[in-house]
């Protein structure tokens, strides 16, 4: 099976933001379903969008592949160009933002590709409104896991650790728990310590007592909003106005961490609240978890070995991910 991936090679199509999701997590692993991909990296094009279509269509006539597989996020391509390819080859798009984006972006997208992917289910019935049936419910998976922990032996460098990039909700957070006393390592672009690799990563998951899965939604904490004239703003201008089941959900069990997340829609479909995972609703009730758990080892351990358990045994990463889709595929 032939498949040209159209992804971004690093970071927001940045090289000082490191490999890309796309890179280390899907082109990676479809290469351990097929050894013919062939990826059409398109960082260098983001501000040639005209030649990024002619070089796109004379790639992809070139390989003639099955599928053609794409993540938008924004409007690089044309409707024209992907309209073409539909004709010809299977095409996939991955929609990541349905949660809050559907209206605005995914409703006009959609019927320009063979197949599309969404982690939300909630948004099944949008998709029926515009009359696309070739919608295909998937969940996120990790970059990648480590197999056969021994929980004994882990050997922690951070109380309480975060990942991810730097907003204006989630530095007011964390300087509101170092008031409490509670000091987090944060990683990620914008925090001083900056952005780490994939690997790096999945050694803070690991060597974490508590790692934070923070929202990057509008946040309704009255004390975070009327914090500063910039965050009123915010909060009636970003339209991401719901949490979004992601990655980290499944990244920081895969790795053998202990997760506190924000809830967010459908984690109860993938893990036991209060089990497999811990849930934080409210700054007071974040405070009141994390020295709880950091009191309670045995409690904390029960639970990240059982989100480890969850998450390997669904299987953890992007490949299996994949093998639903074309099998999916397939039967429509």
């Amino acid at each position: 099976m032939k498949i040209v991936t159209v992804f971004l090679r690093y970071g927001y199509g940045k090289k000082e933001l490191g490999d890309s999701l796309e890179y280390i997590g899907f082109y990676m692993a479809l290469k351990k379903i097929t050894d013919e991909v062939y990826p059409f990296w398109f960082d260098d094009y983001l501000d040639r969008k005209e030649q990024l279509q002619k070089d796109l269509i004379g790639f992809v006539d070139e390989i003639k592949p099955e599928i053609v597989f794409f993540t938008l996020y924004t409007d690089q391509f044309e409707f024209s160009t992907l309209d073409y390819l539909k004709k010809k080859y299977a095409t996939i798009n991955w929609f990541w933002d349905d949660e809050w984006r559907f209206d605005s972006f995914t409703r006009y997208y959609a019927p320009h590709f063979s197949y599309c992917i969404t982690k939300d289910k909630y948004i099944l019935e949008k998709y029926d409104t515009i009359g696309y049936k070739n919608v295909i419910l998937i969940p996120p998976a990790s970059f990648g896991y480590i197999p056969n922990i021994d929980f004994e032996k882990i050997q922690y460098k951070y109380d309480v650790s975060f990942v991810g990039g730097i907003n204006r909700y989630r530095k007011w957070l964390i300087k509101e728990l170092k008031k409490k006393g509670i000091y987090v390592d944060c990683f990620g672009q914008g925090w001083p310590r900056g952005t780490i690799s994939f690997e790096k990563v999945g050694d803070v998951y690991m060597t974490s007592r508590i790692n934070l899965n923070l929202s990057n939604s509008v946040s309704y904490d009255i004390r975070y909003v009327f914090s500063a004239l910039r965050n009123l703003r915010e909060f009636y201008k970003c339209p991401k106005r719901v949490e979004q089941l992601k990655a980290r959900n499944f990244e920081i069990p895969a790795f053998g961490g202990f997760q506190l997340s924000q809830y967010a829609l459908s984690l109860e479909d993938y893990f036991s609240i209060g089990k497999e995972i811990a849930i934080f609703t409210s700054i007071d009730d974040l405070i009141v978890q994390i020295r709880y758990y950091l009191d309670n080892e045995k409690e904390r351990k029960k639970i990240m070995i059982a989100g480890y358990s969850k998450v390997t045994d669904y299987g953890p990463t992007y490949m299996e991910r994949f093998k639903e889709i074309f099998s999916r595929i397939i039967q429509i």
